[in-house]
């Protein structure tokens, strides 16, 4: 028969007196008080391991810290492992080693580890506008808190003061981010699920808003008031030369002449400039050649096309344009980056094909065989396309804009 252990009661527990060796009391169940010489007290558990069944123990922490109520408690939680099969030892070590990672895995390191990837794939001054958003308003709040306990009330209530101003717009590019760094943390196993997938239906929806453009049958006007415009000629280049390449303004503000390709007629602008990260090659017509020969007094001996004005070395602002369009009379008709919808507007209501156009426009195909196939395929043709749109802008300028004469393009593009 069995021998029964009688249980510790908390006298004896607190009576226990050191000796001169270690010995231990038993509560039964496997559930011992260790007694040192010092008479330090603590509470250890001794089972046998699930599959190997050799003895071992777990240490259920000091007396009188952990009291004997405590102690049985610890004990009834290892038993009830130990009859799933758990070793109580593994899963301790198990939940420690979780809560280390927990730790470690702040929002704040989580969403450097995404960055650190994302900024290869987005244009220099986009990932510096979107970790600013980040430093701004979701760092100070959620950057310090292990990102497995960031649940949907948290995030929304950091991000409400934002919302409350009234920037809808920012407040949605952010919860974009923000799912996209616990979409990063899942797809790296340390979530299991993205607790903020609904966030964005807990704000009002920003009002979509385009480019400020004109429409094309103004563009004849618009030419006329950029040659009179009281503007710097280095500007007025710029403007011409965006309208007549179709490129955004960031990337014709940063032009450099090392990029001018005149045997082949190509401006190359590199991938690390590009929106998408995408080399891109834009076919110069002989307007944008022209474009080009009045700068060459003027900042040939530069690195940049459009030089800044007060530092020779730099180019010039990324906001020249927009500025030169808002005193020309164009504030909130026109900003520079409305061009490119002009000239896509244009070649779409004249018929030239939308794929060769959209090469044109540095949109990228998701289709990356696709893609690959056009960027050879249409160079020539865009080649054709922008000497059009080029002649049609000339035309415009001078007031021969004839529809007639331009359909007579559509069979070659």
């Amino acid at each position: 028969m069995a021998k029964l252990t009688k249980p510790l009661t908390n006298t004896e527990v607190k009576q226990a007196k050191a000796k001169e060796k270690v010995y231990k009391l038993s509560d039964g169940g496997g559930l011992l008080l260790r007694v040192k010489p010092n008479g330090f007290k603590t509470w250890i558990f001794d089972y046998y391991k699930p599959h190997t069944k050799s003895r071992t123990s777990i240490g259920f922490g000091a007396y009188p810290e952990v009291s004997l109520a405590e102690a049985r408690k610890k004990r009834v939680a290892a038993r009830e492992l130990l009859a799933k099969d758990i070793d109580p030892k593994e899963h301790k070590d198990d939940k420690h080693r979780e809560q280390l990672l927990s730790a470690s895995n702040t929002f704040k390191s989580v969403a450097t580890d995404w960055f650190a990837i994302k900024q290869t794939t987005i244009a220099e001054n986009t990932a510096k506008s979107l970790w600013r958003k980040f430093e701004n308003h979701v760092f100070p709040k959620l950057g310090h808190r292990p990102i497995d306990k960031i649940l949907a009330p948290e995030a929304i209530e950091a991000l409400k003061p934002l919302s409350a101003k009234g920037n809808l717009e920012t407040t949605g590019k952010i919860i974009g981010h923000l799912n996209n760094v616990m979409t990063h943390a899942v797809n790296t196993g340390i979530l299991h699920h993205n607790p903020l997938s609904g966030i964005r239906s807990a704000f009002q929806a920003p009002k979509v808003t385009n480019m400020a453009t004109i429409r094309p049958n103004e563009l004849g006007k618009l030419m006329s008031d950029i040659s009179y415009a009281s503007i710097k000629l280095v500007t007025r280049c710029l403007l011409e030369w965006q309208l007549h390449t179709m490129t955004r303004p960031s990337e014709s503000a940063k032009a450099e002449w090392s990029e001018i390709d005149l045997e082949n007629k190509l401006w190359v602008i590199p991938a690390e400039r590009m929106k998408m990260r995408l080399e891109h090659k834009v076919p110069l017509s002989p307007q944008a050649i022209e474009i080009l020969v009045r700068l060459k007094p003027l900042s040939g001996d530069r690195t940049h096309l459009f030089p800044s004005y007060i530092n020779h070395h730099k180019h010039c602002n990324v906001e020249s344009a927009n500025k030169a369009l808002s005193r020309m009379g164009y504030k909130n008709r026109l900003v520079a980056h409305g061009l490119r919808a002009l000239a896509s507007t244009t070649l779409n209501e004249q018929g030239h094909d939308p794929d060769v156009i959209e090469a044109a426009l540095a949109h990228v195909d998701k289709n990356e065989v696709r893609r690959a196939y056009n960027r050879a395929e249409y160079l020539e043709r865009r080649r054709v396309l922008m000497c059009w749109w080029s002649q049609h802008i000339e035309n415009a300028e001078t007031g021969k804009v004839n529809i007639e004469d331009n359909i007579k393009h559509l069979n070659i593009v």
